[in-house]
């Protein structure tokens, strides 16, 4: 809803700023009341990088004591987000689960992203009653699950998660950093601006780079050509009018 102020009238709506509300409990408190519990939520960090790992998080929070200001990671500040991190690990029941960039590779970044959401709710103490996910995919568990668009700015058990797995996938990338200097993982943590795209260029991909990345595999192709496989092209060779009416004929 979009709300006006104006110094006469500090009740009327400022034009242009839209009032967004926090993450709730009240999916949570709903399946409780129907003897759903535990009920957790469950989202990741690190879909975009080009570097690092795809970090889940699963949590479980206690109703009777959520921490105050729990909101969608990236509507926090970082110092902001640390300091809830350390709050929901000692107040609720969470895990965390961590596709490699092999593993992304190997299966696609939403197929990579979806296993490890649902390691992450299989490691908590307690299996869950019921899931909720950030975005449009379900997850294989054993428990009821619902995909939730937007959900780390809805369920308040998704935006716990959104926390836990940022701060996680941060520090990670700040301690990958040391094991891989000169990338500047510890400040754009992986994600393709600038300064990363031009370390690529000039120093090559790391071991804990995804290879199928546009950007690491030009950067692939520079340092480590014999790496990259190329298709063959089948329309290199020039064929005479005969040659390419038996190519042709043959094909039919």
């Amino acid at each position: 809803m979009i709300r006006e102020k104006s110094a006469k009238d500090p009740a009327k709506p400022t034009k242009g700023v839209i009032a967004v509300a926090p993450p709730s409990f009240r999916r949570e408190r709903a399946l409780i009341k129907r003897g759903v519990w535990p009920v957790a939520g469950c989202d990741e960090a690190g879909r975009g990088p080009l570097a690092g790992p795809v970090v889940a998080a699963a949590v479980v929070l206690d109703p009777k004591r959520i921490p105050k200001g729990i909101d969608d990671s990236k509507r926090l500040t970082p110092e902001r987000r640390e300091e809830l991190f350390e709050e929901i690990c000692k107040t609720a029941s969470f895990a965390v689960a961590f596709a490699s960039p092999a593993r992304i590779d190997r299966d696609n970044i939403l197929r990579a992203s979806l296993w490890a959401l649902a390691r992450a709710v299989g490691a908590l103490p307690e299996m869950p009653k019921h899931v909720f996910v950030d975005g449009r995919d379900k997850l294989d568990t054993a428990c009821d699950c619902d995909a939730v668009i937007g959900g780390d700015g809805i369920v308040v058990s998704i935006a716990a998660a959104s926390i836990i797995a940022k701060v996680t996938r941060d520090r990670l990338m700040r301690a990958l950093a040391q094991d891989c200097p000169g990338y500047g993982f510890e400040s754009h943590k992986g994600y393709s601006v600038p300064e990363h795209l031009e370390a690529l260029d000039r120093l090559g991909p790391s071991v804990h780079h995804r290879s199928f990345f546009a950007p690491v595999v030009a950067a692939r192709e520079k340092h480590q050509p014999w790496t990259v496989k190329r298709e063959p092209d089948l329309f290199a060779e020039t064929l005479t009018g005969a040659e390419a009416s038996a190519e042709i004929s043959a094909g039919l």
